[in-house]
Parts: structure tokens; C-alpha cells; sequence
């Protein structure tokens, strides 16, 4: 990433962004969790992609070169700590779930007057016992560091709806998918069909987030019908696609 800011205090605060904005690639020299309460969000290093929807924030430790992007109309929330308050001990950046009381203290804490009140640290104490207990989910799309999956991977970054088999791929990338199918677990440390649908779900998230209809969406995201699309998505996010678009 090109012209990386430093920023020595990561801020506490909240704002809006527009669909399709974004905040260059940068750096803290503290944590910060990065909350869409409205939108989508995501955050991009050199390791990979992060999307998050408004049930899930993401972890990003100190010092990791990252960038911001809204999908859709983006209530931002960005919680700062300390380097020396890692109350999960993520030293990588880590999607986690939200869940209502999380949320709600997420929002408040970045609303409120940035100031040392017995308050406020106590909102701070609360906040953190509820991050404590987040579950850590794994959606995070990795990039890859060989240069054949580097090719095969933007094919279908291109089009996530390219249906063809690993095996189909490699003719057009010139490798067989024994070695492609090793390529994915040792560089990715996932399956293709893992990988593929992780993909399918963050462009799903992007999608959905700028108001597409859920079965355009399916078919956009390369599932053979509307039902398959929404029996995973909500086995990933534990609600349906049509009430995420909803919210």
C-alpha cells in the first residue's frame, strides 16, 4: 500500500461515510475496533480482506497497515485502546461477532464526550468484558503470496459467479488442481471450495449492502438458486440475507 499516514493516537469516534468512500491506507500505534452500525465495512491490508456487516466489528491490531471502505450508506464507529489493552490477544487483524448489548456500548462509548470521567471508564470497562466474550468468526478472504493463485484468485475476484471447478481454472492458469488444491492449503491455509465461498459471501455482504434483491444477489454470487445462497448466508451470520438487507 502507497502513501501510508501514521497515526500516533487511534481515534475514538464515530461517522458517516458514503457508499463507495473510503479512508486511505494507514496505520496506529494502538488497537481499534472498527464497527459498521449501518452499512458495510471493509477493511483491507496486504494479508487479505475483512467484511463486516452491522453483527460483526473488526479487530485491528497496532500497527497494521490497513484501509477503509463502505458498502452502502456507512455509520462508522471506531473504538481506540491502548497497545497495552489487548483483551483478546489478536496480534492479526479478526472479525468478531456483535451482539445487541455490544453494539449498543460500541455506539455509545463513540458518542460520548472523549474524556477520563469515572463514566466513561466505566463504559470502557463494559465494553471490553463484552469484547471479551465476542465470539471470533473466520471471514476473512486471504491473498495469496504465489503468483499462480495470485492469477487464479483474480479470475474470480473478477466474477465470484465463475462456476468452474479448480481443475477448469488450472487449464487457464497452466497448473493442474492437485497442485492448485496444495497451493490453497499451504499459502491460504483453506480449501479452494473454502476460499471460493468466502469470497462469495464478502461480495454478497457488498451487494446486499447496495440494496440488490436477494435472489439477483444468489444468482450474482454464483449460487445455483436463491434457497442454497440463503442457507449459507445464514449459517455464517445467523440471520437471513433479507433481513440483513433490512437492517
Amino acid at each position: 500500500m502507497s502513501h501510508i499516514r501514521h497515526e500516533s493516537i487511534a481515534p475514538t469516534s464515530s461517522r458517516r461515510l458514503p457508499s463507495g468512500g473510503a479512508i486511505d491506507a494507514h496505520r496506529h500505534d494502538d488497537h481499534q475496533i472498527v464497527y459498521a452500525g449501518r452499512g458495510v465495512l471493509a477493511v483491507t491490508t496486504d494479508a487479505g480482506s475483512w467484511v463486516a456487516p452491522g453483527t460483526r466489528a473488526i479487530w485491528v491490531p497496532a500497527g497494521i497497515v490497513h484501509a477503509h471502505r463502505a458498502h452502502g450508506e456507512l455509520e462508522l464507529h471506531l473504538v481506540g485502546l491502548p497497545a497495552a489493552v489487548n483483551p483478546l490477544g489478536l496480534d492479526a487483524p479478526t472479525v468478531l461477532a456483535v451482539d445487541p448489548l455490544l453494539r449498543e456500548l460500541i455506539v455509545a462509548y463513540t458518542r460520548a464526550p472523549d474524556d477520563d470521567s469515572p463514566e466513561r471508564t466505566r463504559l470502557r470497562a463494559v465494553l471490553l468484558d463484552r469484547l471479551r466474550a465476542s465470539p471470533q468468526e473466520p471471514l476473512h478472504l486471504p491473498t495469496p503470496a504465489t503468483p499462480l493463485l495470485r492469477t487464479l484468485c483474480a479470475v474470480l475476484l473478477a466474477d465470484p459467479a465463475d462456476p468452474r471447478t479448480l481443475a477448469e481454472l488450472g487449464s487457464q492458469v497452466g497448473a493442474s488442481d492437485r497442485t492448485l488444491s496444495r497451493l490453497f492449503r499451504s499459502d491460504l491455509g483453506m480449501t479452494f471450495p473454502q476460499w471460493r465461498t468466502q469470497l462469495r459471501l464478502q461480495h454478497a455482504l457488498v451487494l446486499l449492502a447496495e440494496q440488490e434483491p436477494v435472489t439477483a444477489v444468489a444468482h450474482r454470487c454464483g449460487w445455483s438458486s436463491a434457497s442454497a445462497f440463503i442457507d449459507v448466508f445464514r449459517r455464517t451470520f445467523g440471520h437471513t440475507p433479507g433481513s440483513h438487507a433490512k437492517g
